[in-house]
């Protein structure tokens, strides 16, 4: 899929990690609201709300 959109603006909805994970920017939502923005590596730093969620999805490898 990375291939065929190279040129485009993709907006990719997700509940699950593993599918945003290699996203250029991904967005967190709380109640709706915008919780915070970047990448997974940043987010992971940053985000607490995105940190928890990966815990709960990821293993401690895919974590580090």
């Amino acid at each position: 899929l990375k291939q065929e959109i190279t040129d485009a603006t993709v907006l990719i909805v997700a509940q699950r990690i593993s599918t945003i994970r290699y996203a250029d920017k991904i967005i967190v939502l709380n109640e709706g609201e915008m919780a915070a923005e970047g990448t997974h590596e940043e987010l992971l730093k940053t985000s607490r709300i995105y940190h928890d969620i990966a815990a709960s999805q990821l293993t401690e490898e895919e974590l580090a």
